[in-house]
């Protein structure tokens, strides 16, 4: 499987997280901090392995930035794509089985070997369609339409909606 990799900070656990996955036999292609000339910054990073899965470039993502939690809100702001902050295994299975997602978010603070271990065999041994009912599969399904059906500013502005500039706001 191609995974594409992210991480704000070229960390122990990051760099754990890439050798785990190429000794599981995935190809690997890294972002941020990982690979040299790359902006680290969490949002672009986690942007750059989410787009590549948003293309077909990558089947999965793992995002990986101090708590995880910025890295997951940039992932999910890619359409398409279904990230899931996991601090532990049974989180990863039911966030693969449950909800299809399909990048993994990473907190780089909390990590250890064998926590990171556990996740990861956790993640790969869940199938989408594992366990699935019509309501899990329903649920998906609603994400797809909220993303579709978020409006643009255009919409905004024929809907009456108006957020201001940033002089009226302040």
């Amino acid at each position: 499987m191609r995974i594409a990799v992210s991480s704000d900070m070229d960390e122990p656990p990051a760099r754990q997280v890439v050798d785990d996955l190429r000794r599981r036999g995935h190809t690997v292609e890294v972002y941020g901090a990982l690979r040299d000339g790359d902006r680290a910054d969490w949002a672009w990073s986690a942007e750059a392995a989410a787009r590549a899965v948003a293309r077909g470039e990558a089947e999965q993502a793992v995002v990986c930035c101090w708590t995880g939690a910025g890295a997951s809100i940039a992932a999910n702001k890619v359409p398409g794509v279904r990230a899931a902050l996991c601090a532990d295994a049974y989180a990863a299975r039911g966030a693969r089985v449950w909800s299809d997602a399909n990048a993994l978010a990473l907190s780089l603070r909390t990590l250890s070997g064998g926590l990171l271990t556990e996740i990861l065999d956790a993640w790969f041994a869940a199938g989408a369609d594992q366990e699935r009912d019509d309501q899990d599969r329903a649920n998906v399904a609603h994400l797809g339409a909220i993303e579709s059906a978020t409006p643009t500013p255009t919409e905004n502005a024929a809907s009456g909606i108006h957020a201001g500039s940033a002089s009226e706001r302040a």
